[in-house]
């Protein structure tokens, strides 16, 4: 007779985070069910409350383990030319994926919207400010490395990126010229110089 493993405390947690993770990113906050992700564990959904202490809290987790992700993807292009690397992170294949449903984009899309749980936008905050030190980061080293313009403000930089990546649904909803999208990265990578 072949009995189950028992999980420890933190190995439940992570199969919790990571249930959590998928049905947060396919549902978004306001949707997502508690015992959904429990069904998804294998679990009771007392045991996922057990663990997090309410959905705002898990939401927070994931967001906060959405931007680890994230840190690392912008880390793992250390040595690579940063306007090629923007290119591809802004290319509007690439910003539709991440705004897709299931996507780690809807995350921090969720995170921010106005009638989300205080600790809720709180935790997404946080995690968008870490990628924006992140993207920070990547364009000083740019300079120190002589890629970029001395002069450029890299964190200023960084939040119109932000802003860019943030704004792609607006823009897929209103604007009328599919090529525009391509226009705009090549004009916000311009001031790259």
């Amino acid at each position: 007779m072949t009995g189950r493993t028992r999980l420890t405390a933190e190995q439940r947690r992570e199969t919790i985070l990571t249930a959590a993770t998928a049905v947060f990113a396919e549902y978004g906050y306001q949707r997502a069910k508690a015992s959904e992700i429990a069904a998804r564990v294998g679990v009771s959904e007392p045991v996922v409350f057990q663990n997090f202490g309410s959905k705002a809290s898990l939401f927070a987790a994931v967001i906060e383990r959405a931007s680890d992700i994230a840190e690392e993807l912008l880390k793992s292009f250390d040595g690579q030319p940063v306007v090629e690397v923007l290119r591809a992170l802004l290319a509007p294949e690439h910003l539709d994926a991440l705004h897709a449903p299931g996507s780690l984009g809807v995350l921090f899309s969720e995170g921010t919207a106005s009638d989300a749980d205080p600790r809720v936008r709180e935790a997404a905050a946080a995690a968008v400010q870490r990628l924006a030190r992140g993207f920070t980061s990547m364009l000083h080293r740019a300079q120190e490395a002589g890629e970029l313009d001395a002069g450029l403000d890299a964190e200023a930089f960084a939040w119109s990126l932000m802003s860019f990546v943030a704004a792609r649904s607006f823009r897929r909803a209103v604007a009328a010229d599919p090529a525009l999208e391509r226009r705009l990265v090549e004009q916000l990578l311009q001031a790259l110089g």
